[in-house]
């Protein structure tokens, strides 16, 4: 919204589940999608919607987690409203995050040109991979896993967070859109960015990084980390002049990044060269790889 010599960013996204994270996650993936403008995430406000056997621990939980999250990423959260609200079985938070910018000075998923290049910051199926060795623990250990490696998964929702790799890249310079892929993972974000750009796109599996608790996880349950929600990734098309001078300052910020394909003129060709050289259309995903693992209809 252009306010003025201003433009404001704003975006709001709900966030179901157990208190153990719930408020830290509203606040996070709020700023994410604000940060895929390339604006810093500013202000936050929540609607905390509650099952009715909730009690006042439950509400300090979680506005307790909101606020190291806000205060993590030099956020003031600046209003929001609590309620108790029938057939719920989990608490409900919905997130409203709020950049300011001058004016015009933002991308979005929309911008990018043919002949640019993709970047994918950290590995694919990171949200995920905490998701699932967290919630399918003991049948991932029964199957097989290792517990520390298990643990080190868990670990993966300090890495949900892509406020500081979208700020970073647009400050650089040379960024024409960027997108947190979430749900449908990696060639789910991809294709958004592709379809929103009205363009097409050639990627190479092999230079797609996968973290090896995401490869081990997504192993024993039999499903594609590409097509596993992603949080905590993010999607860059920038100017090939630009492309490695973005990854050395990601890189400068202890972010990883990697050049995983590149923008075509067009929107009907969309292809991944796979590890065994093979060219073959681009999947997109039905739904989410998670679901599949967490009601156990396991992919094949």
């Amino acid at each position: 919204m252009d306010l003025g010599e201003k433009s404001l960013v704003a975006s709001m996204d709900p966030i179901t589940g157990a208190v153990e994270r719930i408020g830290w996650l509203a606040v996070n993936i709020n700023a994410n999608d604000v940060a895929t403008f390339g604006v810093e995430p500013a202000f936050f406000l929540s609607c905390i919607l509650l099952p009715e056997k909730a009690n006042r621990k439950i509400i300090k939980v979680i506005c307790s987690q909101m606020d190291a999250a806000a205060k993590d990423l030099k956020m003031a959260i600046v209003g929001g409203h609590c309620e108790v609200t029938p057939g719920l079985s989990n608490p409900v938070v919905v997130g409203c995050a709020i950049g300011i910018t001058e004016k015009g000075r933002y991308v979005t998923a929309g911008g990018a040109k043919p002949g640019d290049k993709l970047i994918l910051t950290k590995s694919a199926g990171v949200e995920g991979t905490a998701i699932l060795a967290t919630e399918r623990y003991d049948l991932l250990l029964n199957m097989g896993a290792d517990d520390r490696l298990l643990k080190s998964a868990q670990k993966f929702f300090e890495k949900v967070s892509v406020v500081k790799e979208g700020i970073t890249a647009f400050k650089t310079g040379g960024v024409n859109a960027m997108h947190d892929p979430t749900e449908g993972g990696v060639l789910g974000g991809i294709h958004e960015m592709a379809d929103a750009s009205n363009l097409g796109v050639k990627v190479f599996e092999e230079k797609i990084p996968v973290a090896k608790e995401t490869v081990e996880i997504c192993r024993l349950l039999r499903i594609d980390p590409l097509q596993l929600i992603s949080s905590g990734a993010m999607l860059i098309a920038a100017k090939p002049e630009y492309a490695e001078l973005i990854i050395e300052e990601l890189r400068r910020e202890k972010i990883g990044a990697s050049i995983i394909g590149e923008f075509l003129k067009g929107s009907k060709k969309r292809v991944i060269v796979r590890k065994n050289k093979l060219e073959m259309g681009l999947p997109r995903p039905k739904c989410d790889h998670l679901w599949l693992a967490l009601t156990e209809k396991v992919a094949k």
